[in-house]
């Protein structure tokens, strides 16, 4: 199963390809949304690489996608900025599972 990178970031889609990760640039949300939609059909994704500032836009949607636990997996990585909500991982438990994590 292959990877798949969907950003409109040409460093991390140059930085990604020298690691041999296959990535679509997407300019606006609507060729943004439709890549995911397309490649959450692909049966040869296994994982679906989003940078933050691309989940944003399609936040519901990849939230809707998680939630019915199919592959492909989608991750989310930092901008070249680093900017990622600084609890991010105790977010996304709450928002996955649907419990409160310990430091709540």
């Amino acid at each position: 199963m292959r990877s798949i990178l969907l950003t409109s970031n040409e460093d991390i889609i140059n930085g990604l390809r020298l690691a041999g990760v296959r990535s679509v640039k997407c300019n606006d949300r609507a060729e943004l949304l439709k890549n995911f939609r397309t490649f959450t059909k692909t049966e040869d994704i296994g994982i679906i690489i989003l940078t933050y500032s691309s989940f944003k836009e399609i936040k519901d949607e990849v939230l809707e996608f998680k939630l019915t636990g199919d592959l492909p997996l989608v991750v989310t990585i930092p901008d070249l900025d680093g900017g990622m909500e600084d609890d991010f991982i105790l977010k996304y438990v709450r928002e996955s599972v649907g419990v409160k994590a310990v430091g709540d």
